[in-house]
């Protein structure tokens, strides 16, 4: 076989490669295109024979009245302010805790890591009605608390995974280096090792954001009143006020998934690197 045969073949199998990838990604962006598509039309042009529908005049003001009436700046505020907190629990938790099973001796480090990951195995929806029975005792249903507790929980186990996983390629050397002259053990954390965390913290930050961020049915079950209501609220009490008008409910749906999509899209090569190498290094 010459030389340019094996070029063409090369191309060819290039060529193949690049069309079964752009057919998966259209399959895959469709349901978004699908939402925004019939975010711009009226109402009335919905029910048609088509898939998409090219709208005569495109309807930018269903995204005025979904913004106006559904509450979306306020529920926005809360589904910002719980992931952010939750986001600062896991990493600051995660690195911690990767500190203490990886560096510390101590007879029972080696149960305590298992334990904690054990959690990856749980489904948050599992615990549901404990977790309500537990709050209602506590009284602390319909607070931030209700959802902040089991969003870091659950979001524990993945973060200590990968914190474990970048903490084995820090060289000891440095934080006994740093012991010897005289830092005590908090300065060794976050002055010495948090700093070579960094590509661990991105993508423990971002996996925990997305994963809790459209989470919506604890959110459905904790909370009775407006005030710690999240994003994905903001279309269950629009379907109420526009229960016919379905072109403004696939609006407020498309400002609910748009912060999700952004960071994702963004931010989308620290997650797919920082996964890499923590499995790499783990």
């Amino acid at each position: 076989m010459t030389k340019q045969e094996d070029a063409r073949r090369f191309k060819l199998g290039k060529l193949v490669l690049w069309v079964v990838l752009i057919f998966v990604a259209v399959i895959q962006l469709f349901p978004l295109i699908w939402l925004f598509n019939f975010s711009l039309v009226s109402s009335t042009e919905m029910f048609t024979s088509g898939i998409l529908v090219i709208p005569e005049e495109i309807k930018w003001s269903n995204y005025s009245t979904a913004f106006e009436h559904g509450h979306v700046l306020r529920y926005l505020f809360n589904s910002v302010l719980i992931n952010s907190l939750a986001v600062i629990s896991v990493v600051l938790i995660s690195i911690v805790s990767a500190f203490a099973i990886r560096r510390m001796r101590w007879k029972l480090s080696g149960l305590v890591k298992t334990l904690l990951l054990l959690g990856m195995m749980i489904p948050i929806h599992a615990t549901l009605l404990p977790n309500y029975m537990i709050y209602s005792q506590l009284h602390i249903k319909d607070t931030i608390w209700a959802l902040l507790i089991p969003y870091v929980a659950f979001s524990l186990p993945q973060g200590l995974f990968l914190m474990i996983g970048f903490l084995e390629s820090v060289p000891k050397e440095m934080e006994e280096a740093a012991v010897m002259d005289g830092c005590g053990i908090y300065r060794v954390i976050f002055l010495i090792v948090t700093p070579m965390l960094k590509p661990s913290i991105a993508t423990v930050s971002i996996m925990t954001f997305l994963n809790n961020w459209n989470e919506f049915m604890m959110a459905r079950t904790y909370l009775s009143t407006p005030t710690w209501k999240t994003l994905p609220f903001s279309l269950l009490d629009f379907t109420g006020q526009y229960r016919s008008n379905y072109a403004i409910q696939f609006a407020v749906m498309a400002l609910t998934a748009a912060p999700a999509l952004l960071v994702y899209v963004i931010l989308n090569k620290h997650i797919t690197k920082g996964v890499a190498m923590g499995a790499v290094k783990g």
